[in-house]
């Protein structure tokens, strides 16, 4: 029987504090999700205005990339060849839209991040630096 790693508490403060520092610096307002590996919320975070609209979108971004274990850019970049692949991922509340982020430690996937609120290439920089906690 072989063991595989989960995300721990501190492991969740840690990208959520680096992910909150990098959305401060740059004053930018944005919802962060992470769920574990079978794309259940563990966290949620609102940065900046209360009522920061987006925290649905953050936890359908972070299930995307848990589950499937890549990049939701990748997968927005895969609609455009192939539309049809919507209807896999629809059903199961996953976004495909840029800003989630697969969480792979020792190989494994435990997780998936999120972020919402800023335009899609702000909220992979958001998700990217939470991701600097676990390297």
């Amino acid at each position: 029987m072989r063991t595989r790693p989960i995300l721990e508490t501190s492991d969740i403060a840690n990208i959520i504090a680096n992910a909150k520092a990098e959305a401060l610096k740059n004053a930018w307002d944005v919802s962060i999700a992470i769920v574990n590996d079978s794309g259940n919320v563990i966290h949620v975070e609102i940065v900046g205005l209360p009522g920061v609209p987006g925290g649905e979108v953050a936890l359908a971004k972070a299930r995307a990339a848990a589950l499937t274990k890549r990049p939701t850019k990748e997968l927005e970049e895969r609609l455009k060849d192939r539309p049809g692949f919507v209807s896999y991922l629809s059903p199961a509340n996953l976004l495909q839209v840029q800003g989630g982020l697969p969480i792979i430690y020792e190989n494994e996937c435990v997780g998936g991040i999120g972020v919402s609120g800023r335009p899609s290439h702000e909220d992979e920089i958001v998700a990217r630096a939470g991701l600097v906690a676990i390297r």
